[in-house]
């Protein structure tokens, strides 16, 4: 079903591989596709020197080899014309017709998605690559094998456009080939992929096999006899068995994973016994595991639980001759023929006739399946990360308590399984069972397991289940969640900072006010400008500023004239520094800036560690008596119960104090406490320390500390 070996020469060679499935394929087409994209492509060359031609004629070789239909063979010869010729898609709806016209445009438009890009761009590039997919899955199956010819010639690029597009067949093509049911496009192209970026390791696995072989003699031949004869003794009639040496790269990425080297690891061989029909699957199974012991956790059955790719397979790991593991996968010749083409067997021909099996997917559903969960989201990374799960993924299937199956990937927990049942129960979910057993929330769900949700009205999100759920859908609905309660309590702490910044001027913030301010910031509403204030990303002083422009309270800067500074020479300017923000009442220093004046800082400040070689710059400072009118803008680092109207009940103390409410931050947020970064404003060190007193005497304050932060300094 693959092609192997030298591409076509001529169109007569690319017909008569054609035929050999597809005695019916348009031979007048096919020859007008080859001599048009010929001359268009006359006098370019690839990198290797080979006429540019070689390369479509290739690619087209590689989709016959997969049986595909005629439309899909011509596209591939013409998939590079309107990119890299004078070649046009006018032209080409004329010569060839609108469905081949519109899918060598698909692949053109494929051909300028940098997937391997920033993680914003990457993400509205996968949105492409699913549109163009969902349009016509043909153009993929062309781009794939357009890859494959690509990767299996690649030695004649430049060593660092090699590592460039091998990082990219790795992380993007090899497993979409793999998720459309292509395992042995997905292996090869690993491979190939491996082979340019760890090549000494390759080099290393390949010459094990070579002394393995000869300390072993051929093992495989051994084996395969083996399995006949235990098939032939359980009564399973015409099968076939294959058996192979697997991929470099797969026994390295075990190697890996399990931290092993390579005379440890056990099962480096894989057959697949392939049988006439599917009870045969399990009658194979029987006569394998009565001859050889079945190695436990290592069972998993495709065929009554199949991938959403339509792949159907038994697989099993058998301790088999001298004790080595075997990996041997089971399937009915009807299952090979879309395991080997997955979800391309779609357009598969047999004999001339489009192909009727039974087990063949269909795209439109399978590509609708994959997407239409992401069409709706407007995050970006949250779109790339749902993609990227779905995409390359295995799966394992759990079991509700009535006995239905669940589909979730690997690395799944309970509360993906909630989620994947209904919304509102992974919404209300409080714990889980795992085969009757309470297990925590973070546990990961294995095949074959029965998980029961536990649920409680009043329950709701927390923001720790976003580290715990992996799925998509469940990460969504957690977010979506969590943003409708942060609204709420956002609104409710927004209207509690307007109030005490309206009341520190002596206004009051009506509702006819708040819509004033509201749309005066272009909002729409009090509410969107109360969510604003209460998630800080509006300044309650900025909103009474613009309000009431005649009351003043700009920038900190424009009022820190007023403070009185003894120690400065005539016309000297200064500011207060920002790390560690001094107030009236604290012990000072001035340290000469050029350009900045004198900047301001409390003698304890730890800038001033490294100043201590150069006193040069010191001068002697001190606030001027009196009462200071300017406010002072200071950083509070607080940590509070995670706990309804604590964060109201605060803001209202500080309120109490004659103080304003600046700007706020959330610094981390746990199931049980924030921390948050709050600037107020004060007159002096009395005022600060009896605003901190208040608020540390709270029963739900656990911390309370001036924020230092030497980056801040000016």
């Amino acid at each position: 079903m693959r092609q192997h070996g030298s591409p076509p020469a001529n169109a007569g060679g690319l017909i008569a591989l054609i035929r050999t499935y597809n005695p019916r394929a348009d031979e007048s087409l096919i020859r007008r596709a080859h001599d048009y994209a010929r001359r268009m492509h006359e006098g370019q060359f690839r990198h290797s020197g080979d006429p540019y031609f070689s390369h479509p004629v290739a690619v087209a070789a590689i989709l016959a080899g997969m049986r595909l239909d005629d439309a899909t063979i011509v596209t591939a010869l013409l998939h590079d014309t309107i990119e890299d010729t004078r070649s046009t898609y006018p032209e080409i709806e004329r010569e060839f017709g609108g469905e081949i016209a519109g899918l060598v445009d698909g692949v053109t438009k494929l051909t300028n998605i940098q997937l391997a890009s920033t993680e914003t761009r990457q993400s509205e590039n996968f949105r492409k690559l699913f549109m163009a997919m969902s349009k016509d899955m043909r153009v993929i199956l062309v781009k794939l094998a357009d890859r494959l010819h690509n990767m299996r010639t690649i030695r004649a690029m430049i060593p660092e456009k090699q590592s460039k597009k091998a990082r990219e067949t790795m992380d993007i093509y090899a497993p979409l080939a793999g998720r459309m049911g292509m395992q042995w496009m997905r292996e090869e192209l690993e491979d190939l992929a491996f082979r340019v970026l760890k090549p000494d390791a390759r080099s290393s696995i390949l010459r094990r096999f070579v002394t393995l072989q000869r300390e072993a003699g051929d093992v495989i031949e051994k084996i395969t006899s083996d399995i006949l004869a235990e098939l032939e003794a359980g009564g399973v009639e015409g099968a076939d068995v294959h058996g192979r040496a697997k991929k470099p790269y797969s026994i390295w990425r075990k190697m890996e994973e399990k931290k092993i080297p390579f005379s440890r690891l056990s099962d480096i061989y894989g057959f697949r016994v392939i049988t006439g029909n599917e009870p045969d699957c399990y009658r194979a199974l029987g006569a394998i595991h009565r001859r050889w012991r079945a190695v436990p956790g290592r069972f998993k059955d495709y065929v009554s639980q199949p991938k959403t790719n339509g792949y159907r397979s038994i697989h099993t790991t058998v301790s088999g001759r001298d004790g080595k593991r075997v990996e041997v996968q089971i399937r009915s010749r009807e299952m090979h023929e879309v395991a080997e083409t997955g979800v391309a067997a779609h357009w598969s021909y047999r004999d001339g006739v489009r192909v009727n099996n039974p087990f063949t997917v269909d795209p439109a559903m399978w590509i609708t399946q994959l997407t239409e969960r992401f069409e709706a989201g407007d995050d970006h990374d949250e779109f790339l990360e749902h993609v990227k799960l779905e995409m390359y993924a295995d799966q394992v299937f759990c079991f509700t308590p009535k006995g239905d199956v669940v589909k979730l990937p690997r690395g799944a927990t309970p509360l993906d399984f909630a989620y994947s049942i209904h919304t509102s129960i992974g919404d209300r979910c409080v714990g889980a069972k795992i085969d009757g057993i309470r297990v925590p929330l973070w546990t990961r769900v294995k095949n074959g397991q029965s998980v029961e949700i536990i649920t409680a009205e009043g329950q709701s999100p927390q923001a720790a289940w976003i580290d715990v759920a992996v799925t998509g859908r469940a990460k969504a609905a957690i977010r979506r969640s969590l943003r409708e309660a942060d609204r709420g309590r956002h609104i409710k702490l927004g209207r509690e900072l307007a109030r005490v910044a309206f009341e520190h001027h002596g206004k009051k913030a009506t509702e006819k006010a708040l819509k004033t301010a509201a749309k005066s910031h272009g909002l729409d509403g009090a509410d969107e400008l109360l969510a604003r204030l209460g998630s800080a990303e509006l300044s309650a002083r900025d909103v009474v500023a613009r309000l009431y422009p005649e009351l003043g309270g700009g920038p900190e800067a424009e009022v820190e004239g007023t403070l009185a500074v003894v120690g400065l020479s005539s016309g000297q300017s200064f500011q207060r520094a920002q790390c560690c923000q001094p107030v009236p009442g604290q012990r000072i220093v001035g340290i000469a800036s050029r350009g900045a004046g004198v900047i301001v800082h409390s003698i304890d400040c730890a800038a001033l560690e490294e100043l201590e070689d150069d006193t040069s710059r010191w001068i002697d400072l001190h606030w001027s008596p009196g009462r200071h009118a300017a406010v002072n803008n200071v950083t509070l680092d607080l940590a509070i119960s995670n706990e309804w109207g604590v964060l109201g009940r605060i803001c209202s103390l500080i309120g109490e104090q004659k103080t304003n409410i600046s700007d706020m931050h959330f610094v981390d947020r746990k199931p049980d406490f924030y921390r948050l970064l709050l600037d107020i404003e004060v007159r002096d060190a009395e005022h600060l320390h009896a605003v901190m007193t208040v608020i540390e005497a709270d029963s739900d304050v656990a911390s309370i500390s001036r924020y230092r932060d030497l980056d801040r300094r000016p």
